[in-house]
């Protein structure tokens, strides 16, 4: 049976995922697989490799902060970029290449996976010391997750 959802900011499920913490808003497993909803502040640091997801769409809302977008190919050099403010929405289709990197020290954002089963590669990470995607490569495959090219250190101009 499904119902409507309201889960207001700190509602929701926290876990450790390397040396942040995420909020699980809304669960796969409330949804019956269809969306997976994370509330996260991000730092500079936070920035994931560039990379492409084969089974889900992924949104992103900026709540607080800017948020610089790489997409559209397999080198950060060679990506699109687009800067998103407080209230912007973003969609990253399936197999697009993308990152994303706050311009600002942190940035508050929510990430939504559609369908939602990729939430089991964040939850089984756990905590350490500092984000290393690529040796997790093996598992984020498990997931249908490629790694392209690193991380951007710092933001990049646009």
């Amino acid at each position: 049976m499904s119902m409507a959802l309201v889960r207001n900011p700190g509602e929701g499920t926290f876990y450790r995922y390397y040396d942040s913490v995420q909020e699980q808003v809304v669960s796969a497993s409330e949804t019956q697989g269809v969306v997976s909803v994370l509330r996260l502040t991000m730092r500079q640091a936070d920035a994931p490799p560039l990379h492409t997801h084969s089974r889900e769409d992924e949104s992103w809302v900026v709540l607080s902060g800017r948020v610089r977008f790489w997409v559209g190919s397999t080198s950060l050099d060679d990506c699109d970029v687009h800067d998103a403010e407080p209230g912007a929405y973003v969609f990253g289709p399936r197999s697009v290449p993308h990152t994303f990197q706050p311009l600002t020290t942190t940035a508050g954002m929510l990430v939504i996976n559609n369908p939602g089963t990729i939430e089991g590669y964040f939850r089984s990470i756990g905590p350490a010391d500092a984000r290393q995607d690529t040796d997790h490569a093996d598992l984020l495959a498990r997931y249908g997750v490629t790694l392209l090219d690193a991380p951007p250190t710092r933001p990049r101009p646009s």
